[in-house]
């Protein structure tokens, strides 16, 4: 019978080899145990933040829905607001009424009375067909800026709230106050830039058509030009994109009084920063350059109609200027329809610098503090 000893003399390699075997087992096991549990750890970060990627989408989706929404309805509104204050503001009625009268009781005017109606008649027939073109183009220019900040807006916002989420109910309930402040912004022009914008076109109206008597020979370019040089006169009569005040509020206070290292950042509400925002877009030479652009092919447009219009009487083939006043007048409802039948609305979105304008808008404006 073996000993101890010697079974172990005679078996030791096996025994080694057999611990080896098993204790290589082990650690192969413990190895896959951990790696196993890695890959699973890593599988549930790839889940968490596949949720949290899916859940940003859906709210800034959901947001920016709402956005475009309430962007929708404020244009047609402010756009119905403008057509209602530059109908009041720059009515002809009483003009015409009183040369229809004079017409009809030769005596009833003086020759000096006569001039002067038709006198005023060309600077306000003018004025109110190009002061439409301007806020028809700005209004429709001022909106996509609004919806382009607040998008970018909307993906900081949301993704800060992804790391707040039992504050998310209350953050956006006053963010969607101050969005809603903001694209209420656009009423501005209408409700309070309005007087000094018409005497500002009118203005330049006049210093345009000074040397224009009713006699004068208006052919579709003498009329695009006309328009055009009133435009420029009117945008180069201040400072630098001095017209941005027709648009929004000058004084948005940018911050509050207070004990902070930074108040600009500290203190100021977001329908602040969003003003902010929005007079360094339309103070950029980028969008004034969108502007002229936007405005020719509005012009172009405009005398295209009027060509197409009044074909009995054409302009194309060319008409003195007191025929051509009544059809100056009547094209004033056209730039002021609503947005879904405006076409010179349609026109300036299908510009094509104006498409990649906003595209770069978008891209590269900075993130918000």
């Amino acid at each position: 019978m073996l000993s101890v000893r010697d079974f172990w003399r005679r078996h030791r390699r096996k025994v080694f080899y057999t611990v080896g075997v098993l204790g290589s087992g082990y650690l192969l096991y413990k190895l896959y145990g951990a790696h196993r549990h890695g890959v699973q750890e890593l599988e549930r970060e790839v889940a968490a933040q596949r949720e949290t990627e899916e859940l940003m989408k859906a709210q800034m989706q959901a947001h920016f829905e709402n956005i475009q929404r309430i962007s929708d309805v404020t244009l047609p509104h402010a756009m119905h607001d403008l057509n209602f204050r530059i109908t009041e503001e720059l009515d002809l009625s009483h003009l015409l009424e009183r040369l229809i009268q004079g017409k009809g009781q030769p005596n009833s005017l003086t020759q000096s009375e006569k001039l002067d109606l038709w006198s005023r008649l060309k600077i306000l027939s003018f004025t109110r067909m190009t002061l439409s073109v301007w806020a028809t183009t700005m209004l429709s220019l001022y909106t996509k800026v609004q919806v382009n900040i607040l998008g970018r807006h909307l993906y900081i916002d949301t993704a800060r709230s992804l790391g707040i989420s039992d504050l998310l109910e209350s953050v956006d309930v006053v963010d969607r106050e101050d969005h809603k402040k903001f694209l209420d912004s656009v009423d501005f022009l209408s409700q309070h830039g309005m007087p000094a914008l018409i005497s500002d076109m009118e203005a330049a109206t006049k210093e345009v058509l000074k040397g224009k008597q009713l006699s004068t020979f208006f052919t579709s370019t003498t009329l695009h030009e006309t328009v055009m040089q009133i435009l420029s006169t009117f945008m180069s009569m201040g400072s630098p994109n001095y017209w941005i005040k027709y648009m929004i509020p000058e004084h948005v206070k940018p911050y509050s009084s207070g004990s902070s290292s930074d108040p600009m950042l500290s203190d100021m509400t977001e329908y602040e920063q969003l003003m902010m925002e929005a007079r360094a877009v339309l103070s950029s030479a980028e969008f004034g350059s969108i502007v002229e652009i936007s405005l020719q092919a509005v012009v172009d447009k405009l005398v295209e109609l009027m060509g197409v219009k009044f074909k009995g009487g054409s302009i194309t083939a060319g008409l003195p200027l007191a025929r051509v006043l009544p059809q100056v007048a009547q094209m004033c409802p056209l730039l002021l329809e609503e947005p879904s039948k405006n076409q010179f609305i349609q026109i300036i979105k299908n510009i094509q610098e104006v498409e990649v304008f906003f595209t770069l808008l978008y891209a590269n404006m900075p993130h918000a503090q």
